[in-house]
């Protein structure tokens, strides 16, 4: 797990190189884990316990855990956009078609 310098002190980080789970970034102070799937979506759920986190960073298969343990038994919120967001500069580049 990583904590960007570009990132709150409280937020840490886990890059995932396979599977559909490509990010998961969780808010210690928030409760807040934010998901970035390989398809581009971001999903995220409030009051979320450290340890669930710890858990997902370490399981075999993150995408099953999230199944799992957490899609149905967390409550959802508003992913927050990450200054560390690997596709932000493309999404800005997109708004202006590359007009810049």
């Amino acid at each position: 797990m990583t904590n960007p310098s570009d990132e709150p002190p409280c937020m840490t980080a886990k890059v995932f190189t396979s599977g559909r789970i490509r990010r998961a970034a969780y808010d210690r102070a928030a409760r807040q884990l934010d998901l970035h799937w390989d398809n581009k979506a971001m999903l995220a759920y409030q009051q979320v316990p450290e340890e669930v986190f710890r858990r997902l960073c370490n399981a075999p298969n993150p995408a099953a855990y999230w199944e799992d343990r957490i899609a149905d038994e967390y409550p959802k919120a508003r992913p927050r956009t990450s200054a560390a967001d690997p596709d932000r500069a493309q999404k800005f580049g997109d708004l202006f078609d590359g007009r810049g």
